[in-house]
Parts: C-alpha cells; structure tokens; sequence
C-alpha cells in the first residue's frame, strides 16, 4: 500500500509529465506553477541578503552605466556647476592687437625712466647735478606760482594788469584741480627709484601719473608767451625752462617718461579752457569789484 506522503510526491513528479503531453508549460492549469517557482528562486538569490560584492559588480556591468559613464544620481539634489575662475587665474590666450601694443608701451616707458634717472640718488651716475635738478623742481612747484600770483594781484593798480593776473590764479587753480582729480582716478604709483625727499609732498602726490610739474610749466609758459611781450631770447628761455623742468621730474626719478609727456599735453590744453573761459569786468564784473574794494 502506498503512503500518503509517496502519494503526494508521485502526482508532484508526475503532474509535469502529464501536462507536457496536454497543454503548454507554464500554463496554470497544467502545473505551470514550477516554473514561477524557479523564477522566484532567481529573484530570491538577489534580495537584500545577497552578496553585496556580486550587486555591485552587476551594477557597474549594468548597459546604462556604461553608456552614461557617470555614476546614477541618487536620490539628493544634484551637485552644482563649478563656477567660474577668477580674473587672475585666467590666461589670455589670444590677446587684442591694443593690449599688446599698451603693454610693450608701458614696458618701454618703464625701461627709459629708469635710464634717464641719473640724479635719482647721491650715488647715481649723475648724483652732482641733484642740486640744480632740485631747484627747477622748486622753480615748477605750485605754491611759489600761487604765493605769487596772489601777491602781486595785491599790488596791482591798473586793471588791465589785475585782469591777467586774475586769469593766471584761474589758470593756477584748475591746474592744481584737474591734476587732484585725474591722480586720484589713475593712481599710478612712483617710480621705484625714487628718493621721497621733495620740496612738499601733499596727500595726492604719491601718485605719478601725471605730472603736475609739467602740467603747470606748459601752462604757464604759454600763458606768459600769449599775454607779456617779450623778446625772442626770453620766449626761447620760457620755453627751455618749462622743457627743463619736465626732464627734472624725470631725471630725479619722481615720474615715468608718459607722466611727463602727458603733463606738457594737459597744460596746453588747460590755457585753451582758460582762453575760452577768460574772465574779465564785462563777463564777471562782481569778481574784480570785490577784489577791488580788497
């Protein structure tokens, strides 16, 4: 007599053979269900008690990994962009034909300063000719022209003669304000040879560009060419001096060969707003009679 539990395993072993002879494998109702099993015995071979080595090394031979090659975002917000370098971590590769042309520029102005600075110092080749370079420096300084100006417009009885000289200190003070201004704006630094020993030194004059020297002798120079009568020995000298004295500032280091060429362009320029702004009793009338009362 056959048990009960032989029994069992009997139709178990031959429930496949009797449904591959009538129906499809697979099928429900003709024992499909040992395939489900052995498909969810795959499946369990994977669950979280799996090898967690096997699961990765899957993962990284997973098609899409390859193709993306980059990791898969995971659930977090995406890292951000790396930002842009900074200016100075840049590197200019193609620099504009202007850039060029303002860096040779300045490479050359700095060369020639520095070999023109012969009375920089004591020691330099030139050391014995400082005193005389300090004393056209002393010549082009601006508070000896503004103690001046202001002295004999104190002594002038004519108004013809008050006239000029109040244009001069006109002249004089909008020199000393653009120069103020366009220092405070371009803040180029002094030569480095230079010896900080001027005849005064304001807040404003550590800077270099552009030279106030210079800027005042072309102005007054030209003032003094189109406004006194002189002979023709005396405007050549005008003209060497306010000459001499931008190649001082340069010779004893206090400013670079461009301060000194802009200084000369911006003077002449000065006396022609002078010029056109010319103040006189008809256009400011209220100026000379308090001056006159003085």
């Amino acid at each position: 007599m056959t048990s009960p539990r032989r029994g069992a395993e009997g139709r178990a072993l031959g429930a496949p053979v009797a449904s591959s002879s009538s129906g499809s494998p697979g099928s429900p109702a003709h024992g499909g269900g040992g395939g489900r099993f052995e498909f969810q015995s795959l499946l369990s071979s994977r669950a979280p008690g799996a090898d967690p080595t096997c699961a990765r090394l899957r993962a990284s031979e997973s098609p899409v990994h390859r193709r993306g090659s980059f990791p898969l975002a995971g659930p977090g917000p995406a890292p951000a962009p790396p930002g842009p370098l900074p200016e100075e971590a840049r590197m200019d590769l193609n620099p504009s034909f202007l850039g060029i042309a303002l860096r040779s520029l300045l490479a050359i102005d700095l060369w020639l300063s520095k070999k023109l600075g012969v009375c920089a110092r004591e020691r330099s080749a030139w050391g014995s000719v400082r005193p005389l370079m300090k004393l056209l420096e002393i010549s082009g300084h601006g508070i000896p022209f503004l103690l001046g100006t202001l002295y004999c417009l104190s002594r002038s009885d004519s108004w013809a003669g008050r006239e000029v000289l109040m244009n001069l200190l006109f002249a004089l003070l909008l020199d000393l304000l653009l120069v103020a201004l366009i220092k405070g704006l371009v803040r180029r630094r002094r030569p480095a040879h230079n010896q900080m020993d001027m005849f005064v030194t304001l807040s404003v004059d550590k800077y270099s560009f552009p030279s106030g020297h210079a800027t005042r002798a072309a102005l007054v120079s030209r003032f003094i060419l189109n406004h006194l009568v002189l002979a023709i020995p005396l405007r050549v000298l005008t003209v060497l001096w306010a000459f001499l004295v931008g190649l001082s500032r340069v010779m004893l280091g206090r400013h670079n060969v461009t301060d000194v060429a802009f200084g000369f362009l911006l003077g002449y320029l000065q006396y022609s707003i002078v010029d056109y702004c010319w103040l006189s009793p008809h256009n400011a009338p209220l100026l000379f009679v308090l001056w006159s009362q003085q």
